[in-house]
């Protein structure tokens, strides 16, 4: 060591031990601790015997304690006599019963991605995918995952918890009075779709994606009395033509594919739009010096991890695929977090 210096290893550490971390929060939206806790404040005795936990007391205390010192819980007190609460945030994303939940993309992770992830040295030497359709082709996954109600569910909550808050930013955020009719791409389970009409009540909307999906969705609409407004339609958006709306919408769908397929469903969106006609994507795009946004890089590796050569991308990469198909302007809108909607238009 050169005299004088001073060497840190702390943040090495928590990087290096951060699956610890995650293990503590996703084991608690999984237990639904959050949604335990929201809007009161209980003992570790009482969280104990709600969650069915047969650990040592010492144990719960240990990772309430964790959650606490992680900034994820509130406590007054210490051990036996300690009441602990949600923090803002975790009452706002992580309480099961709200609009806000985002705790559907935490599930999947520690469900399915938490243990490809693992693998991910191989991905990295391989270029191949490490989740369930490893050794069975890509498309396994979705094969098996359109055929299990459950799986489709979790999948679809997922997808919708990541993006909700985005939604909820971009129906606030954009300015829709301009156009009449938008449809999702990629859909799901229409929660963009239902956002938008529920802010703008002269929009008429279209949610497309795969068939299997479409009782998902169709579901989701029920529930909030949108089906006058909002049309289901089942297809496949790299083989069906795409519905006809004068705004085009895809959230967290061109990050699944390759650069060509990217470039592919770009220029098709150009040639369904009218003119003047928009294009948004919604995805957590990486700054153009890649430096700044760790979890956009990161998503781009779940993509390897997931499908091989998809990946996550940056503006100035976006602007090249959307002018080579046509598009005469693009600009970017930051949402929540690590996410931003890219506009371009016709």
């Amino acid at each position: 060591m050169v005299p004088g210096t001073h060497h840190d290893p702390s943040r090495i550490m928590q990087i290096g031990m951060g699956f610890w971390a995650s293990k503590v929060l996703l084991a608690a939206v999984k237990l639904r601790l959050f949604t335990v806790l929201a809007n009161r404040a209980l003992k570790g005795s009482q969280i104990k015997e709600i969650l069915k936990l047969q650990t040592t007391r010492r144990h719960v205390y240990d990772w309430l304690d964790t959650l606490v010192s992680l900034g994820f819980l509130k406590r007054e007190g210490i051990l036996d006599d300690a009441l602990y609460t949600n923090t803002p945030d975790t009452n706002y994303f992580l309480d099961q019963n709200k609009l806000s939940y985002l705790g559907g993309i935490l599930e999947m992770s520690n469900n399915r991605l938490y243990r490809f992830w693992g693998n991910l040295e191989e991905a990295l030497q391989t270029g191949l995918p490490q989740n369930e359709s490893k050794g069975h082709g890509n498309m396994h996954f979705f094969e098996e995952l359109y055929t299990d109600p459950l799986k489709l569910q979790e999948f679809m909550d997922a997808m919708s918890g990541i993006q909700q808050n985005n939604f909820l930013a971009l129906a606030a955020k954009f300015n829709f009075s301009e156009y009449s009719t938008m449809a999702d791409v990629g859909g799901a389970d229409a929660s963009l779709c239902i956002q938008v009409c529920r802010r703008h009540p002269h929009l008429r909307c279209i949610s497309f994606d795969l068939p299997a999906v479409a009782p998902v969705a169709t579901r989701k609409i029920s529930q909030f009395n949108l089906n006058n407004r909002i049309e289901v339609i089942g297809g496949d958006f790299m083989t069906d033509p795409l519905p006809e709306a004068q705004v085009i919408t895809m959230g967290n769908i061109l990050h699944g594919l390759n650069e060509d397929n990217k470039q592919l469903l770009i220029k098709k969106a150009w040639d369904t739009l009218p003119s003047h006609g928009v294009l948004i994507v919604i995805e957590n795009i990486i700054d153009n010096e890649r430096r700044q946004n760790s979890f956009g890089l990161m998503m781009s590796l779940n993509m390897l991890i997931e499908n091989g050569d998809a990946f996550d991308y940056t503006l100035n990469d976006f602007e090249g695929w959307a002018r080579k198909a046509g598009f005469r302007e693009v600009s970017i809108m930051p949402l929540t977090g690590p996410a931003s909607a890219i506009i371009a238009y016709k």
